[in-house]
């Protein structure tokens, strides 16, 4: 049997500063439509978020701005998210202060060889959000799009049902994964 769990049980780390055991950031990123997902896998915030520094020096805010514009689909991370990133990028001296007292960060040494290290791993990021970006913006997908967000909405209506029966949520289940066989066989 398939489990699924209730999107209202599911609770949202909070992007703070806290570190695995190779310092990378654990991130759940929240859409501004709601919708709550794991977009960044551990650590992968953090590269992004020193490769836009890398560029040019960037405020937390200019930070936010860009990565919305690479991710597209509405998508903005929080402050709640970048802050504390940046608080561990400066912690690792990954970045540094350029203006104190208007909070612009610049690359240091140590940061640039520390990307220039993951560059694979960047590379395959910034790849996966391009192809993000193509997707949602294909006029042609655009009725793939609209059923699958009719998809979210009546999985997100019976799902917060609350006397749904263990039966009812394997036929769900069943019906999503035989639509994905069916898709796969096209």
């Amino acid at each position: 049997m398939h489990k699924l769990s209730n999107p209202r049980t599911i609770k949202m780390k909070q992007a703070s500063a806290h570190h695995d055991s190779q310092g990378d950031l654990q991130h759940t990123e929240q859409h501004r439509s709601g919708r709550r997902g794991r977009l960044f896998e551990s650590g992968r915030m953090k590269l992004l978020v020193l490769h836009l520094i890398q560029q040019s020096p960037k405020h937390g805010y200019e930070i936010i701005k860009e990565i919305s514009d690479l991710v597209g689909d509405g998508y903005s991370p929080s402050a709640g998210t970048i802050y504390p990133t940046l608080t561990a990028l400066e912690e690792m001296n990954c970045i540094s202060l350029l203006d104190a007292e208007r909070k612009q960060y610049q690359i240091t040494d140590y940061g640039d060889s520390y990307l220039k290290e993951q560059q694979d791993m960047l590379l395959a990021l910034l790849q996966k959000l391009r192809l993000r970006r193509e997707i949602h913006n294909n006029d042609q997908l655009i009725d793939i799009h609209r059923a699958m967000e009719n998809l979210k909405t009546a999985l997100r209506l019976k799902l917060n049902i609350a006397n749904l029966k263990p039966e009812q949520i394997h036929q769900i289940a069943e019906q999503i994964d035989q639509a994905a066989i069916a898709i796969g066989r096209l």
